[in-house]
C-alpha cells in the first residue's frame, strides 16, 4: 500500500471529497471540497472517479513525499509546485518519484488549491465520507509528521495539462431569488446588482464576507426572520448590511434575510474569490438556471476528453528514466 508522508503543511490543509448529501436534519451540513470543480478536474488528469478523497491546501500548501512512484495533479487556485527543486505545472498531472519531495507554496490567485493522488486518499470513512468538516469537529488540518494511505491507483497517463476557466480573480456570479427575496423593494434589489463587491478579509470554509462599494443592505422593516433551513450559497445579509455567502460547512439554519441564491456553476469562483477580490450579482430565472446547470455538468463530463499532453524538453524532465520511452528494437536489417 502505497503512503503520503506529509513533512509540513500549511495552516488549512485537510482531506476533501463531495461530503456528506443527507444530514442536514441532524444539524450537518454536506461539508466537502470548497470548489468541487478543482476536484473533478485532478480526477480528470487522472482518469479516475472525481469523488475519491483529495489534498485541499487554503492558501498555502506543503511538502510532501510517498513511498512509492505516485501519479498526482494539481488543480484549484495556482500554486508555487516543484518535485525535488524542479518546478512544475499547475493544472497539470506528473509523476511524483518515490523519495521524492513536492513541495507546494503559497496561492498565486484563488484561494484553495488541490493536491490529487492516484488511488486517493483511503482514511476511514465518518458517516459516509473521508472530508474534514472542521466546524462539526470531524477530523482536523494535516501537521508534519502524519501519514494518509492511498488506495489501488488503477493507472492512467500522466504528464497531462488541462486548460480551464479563470475562476481565480472575481467576476459576476449568477443567482435565483430565495425565499425572503421579495422581502427587498425594487430598488434595493437594483441597487444589489448594479453594486460591486469586494471580499472581506474574513472568509473560511463556512462562508464569505462582502464589502459593498456604498452603503449595505436590509429590509425596511427588520432584519430578523424566523429561523429556518439554509444552504451553500445562500446570501444572508446580517445586520451590519454586508453580504455573507455560505459556503460547504455553513450551519444549517440561520435567521438572517437572503436576498438570493447563488447557482452551483458559480460556486467554485465565490469560494476562490481572494480577499479584495471584486465580484458582481446577476438575478436569473430558474429556467435559466437548470440551462446552466445542464451545461455545467455537460463541460464537468468532458474533462478528461479536454486533458492533453504537456510536451517538455527531455533535459527538463527530472524524471525522465522513469517513462518507458522505447518499447522495442530492431537491428537495422529487417525488410522494411
Amino acid at each position: 500500500m502505497s503512503v503520503l508522508q506529509i513533512l509540513s503543511a500549511g495552516p488549512g490543509v485537510t482531506v476533501q471529497d463531495l461530503g456528506r448529501p443527507g444530514h442536514i436534519a441532524s444539524g450537518l451540513s454536506r461539508g466537502g471540497a470548497a470548489d468541487r470543480l478543482a476536484l473533478a478536474e485532478g480526477a480528470a488528469l487522472l482518469r479516475q472517479a472525481p469523488d475519491l478523497a483529495a489534498l485541499e491546501m487554503a492558501g498555502f500548501g506543503g511538502s510532501f513525499t510517498a513511498t512509492s512512484p505516485l501519479r498526482i495533479a494539481l488543480t484549484g487556485a495556482p500554486m508555487a509546485a516543484a518535485i525535488d527543486g524542479a518546478p512544475i505545472a499547475w493544472h497539470a498531472s506528473h509523476l511524483l518519484p518515490e523519495g521524492a519531495t513536492l513541495t507546494i507554496g503559497g496561492a498565486r490567485a484563488g484561494v484553495y488549491g488541490y493536491l490529487t493522488l492516484g488511488g486517493g486518499i483511503d482514511t476511514a470513512p465518518v458517516l459516509g465520507a473521508r472530508a474534514v468538516h472542521l466546524a462539526a469537529g470531524l477530523g482536523s488540518v494535516l501537521a508534519a509528521g502524519q501519514s494518509l494511505p492511498l488506495g489501488p491507483d488503477s493507472g492512467g497517463p500522466v504528464g497531462e495539462v488541462l486548460s480551464v476557466q479563470d475562476r481565480f480573480q472575481g467576476g459576476t456570479a449568477r443567482i435565483l431569488a430565495s425565499l425572503q427575496t421579495d422581502l427587498f423593494d425594487a430598488e434595493t434589489l437594483a441597487r444589489f446588482t448594479r453594486t460591486c463587491f469586494c471580499r472581506d478579509a474574513r472568509a473560511n470554509r463556512q462562508g464569505v464576507r462582502l464589502l459593498p462599494e456604498g452603503e449595505g443592505f436590509g429590509l425596511s422593516s427588520g432584519q430578523s426572520i424566523l429561523s429556518e433551513i439554509i444552504t451553500k450559497g445562500d446570501i444572508q445579509i446580517p445586520g451590519d448590511g454586508a453580504p455573507y455567502i455560505l459556503l460547504p460547512e455553513a450551519q444549517t439554519t440561520g435567521g438572517y434575510p437572503r436576498i438570493g441564491t447563488v447557482i452551483p456553476a458559480d460556486l467554485p469562483m465565490l469560494a476562490q474569490l481572494p480577499a479584495g477580490a471584486a465580484v458582481r450579482f446577476a438575478f436569473v430565472t430558474l429556467d435559466q438556471a437548470l440551462e446552466i446547470e445542464a451545461k455545467d455538468r455537460a463541460s464537468r463530463q468532458s474533462l478528461a476528453a479536454r486533458c492533453r499532453p504537456r510536451l517538455r524538453a527531455p533535459e527538463d524532465i527530472a524524471d525522465l528514466l522513469s517513462y518507458q520511452l522505447i518499447s522495442g528494437m530492431i537491428t537495422g536489417t529487417e525488410d522494411l
